[in-house]
């Protein structure tokens, strides 16, 4: 006998008319949002496959934007998120591009601030409301969104994996997976911490006090 949870069977509380193309998208502009905070002026979305195709029609470029602004799913303002960026002076633009062999409805985000690119990251909805981040800033990884993230960008030298999930053990943060990758050999590294509880606001500042780190990015949990 197969065990479904409520979401697998009637799929998540939002607003019409797919979960994949709304609130899957959604979901993908709140990571992307979560990341910069509400410092970005421009909005590009490059949209992949079948959410180049049906993105108006489905309400994407809508979910997307609402997404970016921090609204949840069920959120009415959801259907009037073009004019709320537009009234916030954020500029928002639609792409149809071919993103390669990705997932059908993948969007990349890219988001700026006077003309400067705050952040650029890929993500798919696979279905039912479920999404999966497969690059931030050109390096590769599977996120969820289901749990919270860290990463951080650092130079590959001796004891900084250590050093960074020391912090997070000193502001009570339980660790659920963790992945280092790297350019090459003693380059730049990407080390990127899935975690059980969501880490204080000073966690971010606290690891980029460490030497040798570049950047630090978080992303909360996406419900």
């Amino acid at each position: 006998m197969s065990n479904f949870s409520i979401m697998e069977i009637m799929g998540p509380v939002m607003i019409g008319p797919s979960s994949s193309h709304t609130a899957g998208a959604e979901k993908l502009g709140k990571a992307a949002g979560s990341m910069v905070g509400s410092e970005f002026d421009e909005a590009l979305f490059y949209l992949h496959g079948s959410f180049s195709a049906t993105y108006i029609g489905h309400g994407t470029n809508k979910a997307l934007v609402a997404g970016i602004l921090g609204m949840e799913p069920d959120d009415e303002r959801l259907r009037d998120s073009l004019l709320i960026a537009e009234e916030k002076g954020i500029k928002v633009e639609f792409i149809e591009a071919d993103l390669g062999e990705v997932h059908p409805n993948t969007v990349k985000i890219v988001l700026k601030y006077k003309g400067k690119t705050l952040l650029t990251i890929m993500g798919s909805s696979i279905g039912g409301g479920n999404i999966m981040i497969n690059e931030i800033d050109g390096c590769s990884l599977e996120i969820s969104g289901k749990y919270p993230v860290v990463i951080v960008k650092h130079r590959d030298v001796r004891g900084m994996v250590s050093r960074i999930t020391g912090i997070l053990a000193q502001s009570g943060v339980n660790i659920a997976t963790l992945k280092v990758s790297r350019e090459s050999k003693g380059e730049i590294a990407t080390t990127i911490i899935e975690t059980d509880n969501e880490s204080p606001e000073n966690t971010a500042a606290e690891i980029l006090k460490i030497e040798n780190v570049i950047s630090v990015k978080k992303i909360a949990a996406i419900k």
